[in-house]
């Protein structure tokens, strides 16, 4: 989604207050022209093979999962054909867009160039040239399409919008990166309060930033956590 996708209105907040049933993206079937073909694109790019199931001669499932994701892509033979479409724009999420760019390039993807602007248009409609001049997340992309015409949008979000998580990083630098982030953040807490297990500050941050905080609000929140803690401890 784009940083204009959201909504206000107040039917949407009270459904949203009542609660709902959780619904994870989980799976996303691709039309393939050749299944071996497109299997060899999709692992060239260093996505995870799940599963290449052969249930008889006219029926075969490949499962692949990109890097970190939790949904995953599915295509095979008697899955779904060309024919009956090809599945436009899927959507990505990247904490740099440059980096993720360099590495599709690296692996021989013709990516486009990164641009801004909107990339939910059909075909280049409303894409402006470059990155976000203010690097606003939700902002710059690169695409790139697959062997049979399925386009891949990646879209740059380095900071969620509140409420929107599940966003904390999945490799050993980022998570080095975010550890820092929480330990300079934690640095004025632990030197302002009563000594305290620096882990409890770093959950209540560490879930602040994983439900869309920015790092200042996580930092209110951790602090407004430990208060409840050290005033049970001396209660």
């Amino acid at each position: 989604m784009t940083s204009t996708d959201v909504r206000t209105d107040p039917s949407t907040n009270a459904a949203q207050s009542r609660g709902s049933v959780e619904m994870k993206l989980e799976m996303v079937i691709m039309p393939v022209s050749d299944v071996d073909h497109a299997k060899a694109f999709y692992t060239s790019l260093g996505w995870r093979l799940d599963a290449d199931f052969v249930i008889s001669d006219d029926f075969r499932v490949v499962q692949l999962t990109p890097p970190g994701s939790e949904a995953s892509i599915l295509f095979g033979k008697g899955v779904k054909s060309v024919a009956e479409g090809s599945s436009e724009k899927v959507l990505l999420v990247v904490r740099d867009v440059d980096a993720a760019r360099a590495d599709l390039v690296s692996h021989g993807v013709n990516a486009s160039d990164v641009f801004h602007g909107t990339a939910f248009r059909p075909g280049t409609t409303g894409r402006l040239p470059g990155p976000d001049p203010k690097r606003q997340s939700y902002s710059s992309f690169t695409s790139f399409r697959d062997p049979d015409g399925n386009e891949w949008v990646l879209q740059e979000i380095k900071q969620r919008l509140p409420g929107r998580g599940g966003f904390l990083p999945m490799d050993v630098s980022g998570l080095a990166a975010l550890l820092h982030e929480t330990a300079e953040h934690h640095d004025p807490f632990e030197k302002s309060h009563p000594p305290h297990n620096w882990w409890d500050w770093y959950a209540a941050y560490l879930d602040a930033r994983q439900h869309g905080s920015a790092p200042d609000d996580a930092s209110a929140a951790a602090g407004r956590y430990m208060e409840g803690l050290l005033d049970a401890v001396q209660g």
